[in-house]
């Protein structure tokens, strides 16, 4: 469902980074819980309509994890990457998307979850991508409504965690 908390997602031209923010209407704690809890970020990560398979998943600093997304036709795509740092502030850790002809082309995520007053949490992530074709390339493959309909199915469960 859409939601009144809008993602932004900036991107400067010829440059290798994009911000995205969001704002929540939840506590940072569970905020954080849906990006550990594999029962949770299966049900989230993505755009609608797509089934989420979770490989693997280990949620801790030095942890690795790969899943797969299914579309309505059965098409997979497949993500992969290791996670550098993991707490309620502060997640670092590595994302590639494993369709693309040649290996190597692996961003580099820095999400910072901030506390706001009335229980809100505001997600901040600054993604560095190999090159700014590599950042582009993201953007025009339609990553902001991936993550902005992932985050709408967050705020759901959200909601019921209240």
């Amino acid at each position: 469902m859409p939601s009144k908390n809008k993602v932004t997602v900036t991107a400067e031209p010829g440059k290798q980074e994009l911000f995205i923010t969001r704002e929540f209407d939840a506590p940072r704690a569970l905020v954080y819980k849906a990006h550990i809890d594999p029962k949770l970020y299966a049900q989230w990560l993505g755009p609608h309509g797509y089934e989420m398979i979770l490989e693997s998943f280990e949620p801790v600093s030095g942890g690795r994890y790969r899943y797969i997304q299914k579309d309505t036709h059965g098409n997979e795509f497949g993500f992969h990457g290791c996670f550098h740092e993991i707490s309620e502030e502060l997640m670092i850790q590595t994302f590639e998307f494993e369709g693309l002809p040649e290996r190597g082309h692996v961003i580099l995520d820095t999400m910072r979850l901030e506390e706001l007053p009335g229980n809100r949490t505001r997600v901040t992530i600054q993604s560095v991508y190999q090159s700014v074709e590599d950042r582009d390339g993201m953007v025009k493959a339609g990553m902001e409504k991936g993550v902005r309909e992932g985050y709408e199915r967050m705020d759901d469960i959200l909601a019921g965690m209240k």
